[in-house]
């Protein structure tokens, strides 16, 4: 039996508690590096105080912490999206549609 009034899908992380910025640039950015200045952008306005979880390159296939997705079939990796929620990420910035996905926490004092 299904309890259709739970929202979360099961396997499907719950980003519900976070900030999310979605971003599409005008010029298609070159790489991970420019993608890196405008994230941290983002955090630096607003948290402040921040620091970088975890992220996602789709261009390399890469994230980070490296091996975080623990999926034995080809399907997308999340192992970071987990990752960065368990470490109490706040801010999700997302550039292009997935193609750079970084995960950023308030440094608190």
């Amino acid at each position: 039996m299904t309890d259709k009034s739970c929202p979360i899908t099961p396997g499907v992380p719950d980003l519900s508690t976070i900030e999310t910025v979605s971003l599409n640039p005008e010029n298609t950015l070159q790489n991970y590096q420019k993608a890196m200045v405008i994230a941290k952008e983002q955090a630096e306005q607003r948290l402040e105080e921040y620091m970088l979880i975890s992220w996602y390159d789709r261009d390399r296939d890469f994230e980070s912490p490296p091996n975080t997705t623990e999926k034995s079939d080809d399907g997308p990796k999340d192992g970071y999206i987990h990752y960065g929620l368990n470490h109490g990420a706040k801010l999700k910035v997302d550039i292009e549609n997935g193609r750079f996905v970084f995960f950023f926490t308030p440094i608190e004092w």
